[in-house]
């Protein structure tokens, strides 16, 4: 069965300039760069607990949750309740520590991997049936150290390849839309050229 398009894109995050550069935020940073690319602004809206902005060229809603990330599903539940949107027509934006970063994993359902945001918007919707795009920011390497990484900025060689991971999603985001999303994965999860030694 071929899957919707979505009609919500939920940028994970936690709201403050405290934590606006922090790896945590790397959901947001696509939210707000795909806002840019659309002609979309948000504004805030109280009723859904967060960040909003309707591309209406897309016929897409943008969510930015102002709950911090363990409450994100109360205001992903709201906006998707208000407006009849599906789980399967949700896409979830969000930093993860599996992969490294350059690299991004677009996949439907599945595992929270631990990831705090997701286990509140599971909980929420009452599946886990939904699209997630994960944004590599790699591991620290030690359990007890990912708290404090998640809440870090990315040292900068790290940015860059995140930054060009979010570019190499953009590039996608018309297929997401058209719902292509064999070509979408295939697309974003492919492993980015390795840059020759010298360039």
């Amino acid at each position: 069965m071929s899957q919707p398009a979505p009609k919500l894109i939920v940028g994970l995050g936690n709201p403050g300039d405290e934590y606006s550069e922090t790896r945590h935020n790397a959901g947001f940073w696509f939210c707000e760069r795909l806002a840019r690319e659309l002609g979309a602004s948000f504004s805030k809206e109280a009723r859904f607990h967060g960040l909003a902005a309707n591309a209406r060229s897309d016929a897409v809603w943008l969510l930015m949750p102002q709950t911090f990330m363990n409450r994100s599903g109360q205001s992903v539940a709201a906006l998707a309740r208000f407006y009849r949107i599906t789980p399967a027509e949700i896409l979830v934006v969000h930093d993860e520590l599996d992969i490294p970063p350059g690299q991004l994993r677009l996949k439907f359902g599945g595992g929270m991997g631990g990831h705090n945001g997701l286990k509140d918007i599971t909980a929420h919707l009452g599946t886990q049936d939904y699209w997630r795009l994960r944004i590599g920011i790699g591991h620290p390497g030690d359990r007890n150290e990912v708290v404090n990484f998640v809440l870090k900025p990315p040292r900068r060689e790290e940015a860059v390849l995140i930054d060009e991971s979010i570019d190499r999603a953009l590039l996608g985001w018309p297929l997401i839309a058209k719902a292509d999303w064999n070509a979408a994965t295939q697309r974003l999860n492919a492993r980015p050229p390795t840059p020759k030694s010298g360039a």
